[in-house]
């Protein structure tokens, strides 16, 4: 008759007592094998990052909308009538003729009654930058 080994004890034919050598704890005093709560931290990471992707949706949007803007007013300009070669830096003013034809002056909006458009000043890009 074989004798008896109590549940709690680790042991094997083949192995014997092969309790140290065991990845988790085999004895009742050890601490109790508890699954970690991965899914409130799934749920704190994917509202995280979430966040982060709505912030930089938001900027990509706000920078879409600012180049839109910025095209818009380019070729608002480049499309008016002008007779000179704008010059870098210069600061230059949009108006609208009594036929509603865009034209781009060196004349203030206070020097005469004209419907004033904007007011730009070229950079080195050629891009027109809206001042006002």
């Amino acid at each position: 008759m074989k004798s008896k080994i109590p549940d709690n004890v680790v042991f094997s034919e083949e192995e014997g007592f092969n309790a140290n050598i065991l990845p988790y704890a085999t004895n009742v005093g050890a601490p109790a094998i508890r699954m970690d709560d991965v899914v409130s931290w799934k749920s704190r990471g994917i509202s995280n990052v979430n966040k982060e992707f709505e912030n930089k949706f938001n900027e990509l949007k706000a920078q879409y909308q600012n180049l839109m803007e910025e095209y818009e007013w380019n070729e608002l300009v480049y499309n008016s009538k002008f007779s000179f070669e704008p010059v870098v830096g210069e600061i230059y003013h949009l108006y609208r003729d009594a036929a509603g034809v865009n034209f781009l002056s060196l004349i203030g909006p206070q020097e005469w009654n004209k419907e004033h458009i904007g007011t730009f000043k070229l950079n080195s890009d050629k891009k027109w930058i809206f001042l006002q």
